[in-house]
């Protein structure tokens, strides 16, 4: 009844970047081995000085260091989960949940820390909420905790994944087409892909499959299908994540990179080539005598022999140019203190200017920050209502970064706490932040257990 592999207009247009995108990041031998696509040959270049080129080739990754330290720094510290109600099972659950949120052992600050890495590269990722399938029906909630049917889980897909969709007029999804593929290896030796499709609409699902061995493809086939975890909420169980275009690192500085690539080798091919002088004889008579270590030269009362070699100018000029482009794009990245460069030479080394110095790059990593909450809440909050938990789950935390240090926020609390405020819940509140930050590294049921005790429940 449709074409399960069509691709939206939008996918189109922004797939032919992906690629690009994903080598700029990932560096090292992929960039290499990819490097055809982003030297380019110099004008009437000869096919085999380009293929030497080539093989010289390498790749200075100022952005892959960028986006990592980025998604290092705003998970230093974990987010602080906290959980409202007497909900024993829902609770539980819950702390299981953000210990192991995909069933690989990923805790849920793992988790979504990938996905900030992924949409800073690719401009987006995607979060799939589904529950196990166990072709069983369940008649109670015990039941269904027996069987692990309630054991709701995550699944991560790359902006590349989701090729086709449809938005309502408040720009939730209607349905959308996942689409992702694995390398099958026979014991024979064969080697085949294998594609599937998953479509959601807002009540079901279906899965499609496809293999390709040896070069023949079948035609994709229905394999699967069904309701949805959360069908009951008539909603779609994929979830975007994404920073904005503002603050979309890679395309910001993707063309700066790819400039810099160009530059460094064409830089380093001119000084190789600069080792090996070119010898020059000036002389009116036909010249044939060999050249090198082990021979002689002989010349004519007016003949004259050198060596040519560059004056070094342009390197000079190359070389304020490259280092330029490297400050440039840690200037895009919000990172101008870090670039080692002239943007960082007259920087102050006090504490407070360099507090000064990194303002921009908070309030950076608050806006990453603000948006991985935004969207774990919305996931957590659609797998509490589709669980029927009689639970609250907020998410705070990913605002506190390596700046400050942690007994000058201690020390801040108990000024406050001094002000003599009569607020029971202030105080409470105060407690379970500090507490948080400080055991931000412990599992998730120790972290909720010292909260209610807090709280004197």
């Amino acid at each position: 009844m449709f074409d399960i592999n069509r691709e939206h207009p939008e996918y189109r247009a922004q797939s032919e970047v992906w690629p690009a995108y994903r080598d700029l990041y990932v560096g090292g031998a992929q960039m290499i081995r990819n490097a055809d696509r982003y030297l380019v040959a110099r004008q009437n270049e000869p096919g085999d000085v380009y293929g030497e080129r080539l093989q010289r080739a390498f790749y200075e990754n100022y952005i892959g260091s960028i986006i990592d330290w980025y998604g290092a720094t705003l998970f230093r510290r974990e987010p602080v989960l906290t959980f409202e109600g007497g909900d024993e099972r829902g609770r539980s659950f819950y702390n299981e949940f953000a210990e192991d949120c995909d069933l690989r052992g990923s805790t849920l600050s793992e988790f979504f820390r990938r996905q900030l890495v992924s949409a800073l590269v690719m401009g987006r990722s995607y979060v799939v909420v589904d529950f196990p399938r166990i072709g069983r029906t369940a008649t109670t909630r015990a039941e269904e905790d027996e069987l692990g049917m309630s054991r709701a889980y995550l699944c991560e897909y790359p902006a590349s994944s989701l090729i086709h969709w449809e938005r309502d007029e408040q720009g939730e999804l209607e349905w959308a087409v996942l689409r992702s593929e694995r390398t099958l290896a026979g014991m024979d030796g064969s080697a085949g892909v294998e594609r599937r499709w998953v479509r959601y609409d807002r009540e079901s699902f279906q899965v499609f499959r496809q293999v390709e061995m040896k070069g023949e493809a079948e035609a994709p086939g229905l394999v699967d299908e069904g309701r949805h975890g959360l069908a009951g909420q008539r909603r779609v169980p994929v979830f975007e994540f994404s920073v904005g275009e503002g603050l979309w690192l890679m395309n910001k500085a993707a063309s700066l990179q790819l400039e810099h690539f160009n530059k460094s080798n064409g830089l380093s091919w001119a000084l190789t080539m600069g080792l090996f002088a070119m010898p020059v004889v000036y002389t009116d008579r036909k010249f044939e005598q060999m050249v090198g270590d082990s021979y002689y030269l002989q010349l004519g009362q007016d003949d004259k022999f050198g060596w040519t070699e560059p004056e070094g100018h342009v390197y000079e000029i190359a070389l304020r140019n490259l280092d330029r482009l490297k400050d440039e794009i840690y200037r895009v990245c919000y990172l101008m203190s870090q670039a080692g460069g002239g943007l960082s030479k007259q920087t102050a080394m006090t504490g407070y200017s360099k507090e000064r110095d990194y303002a921009i790059t908070q309030e950076v990593l608050r806006g990453f920050g603000d948006s991985v909450k935004d969207t774990m809440k919305r996931v957590l909050k659609a797998i509490v209502a589709a669980r029927e938990d009689v639970i609250e789950v907020d998410v705070s935390g990913l605002d506190e970064f390596d700046i400050g240090d942690f007994s000058e926020e201690l020390a801040d609390a108990e000024r406050l706490l001094g002000l003599g405020i009569e607020s029971e819940t202030l105080r409470k509140q105060v407690y379970k932040k500090l507490a948080m930050k400080f055991l931000c590294d412990a599992r998730q049921e120790v972290k909720d257990r010292i909260a209610r005790e807090i709280e004197g429940v």
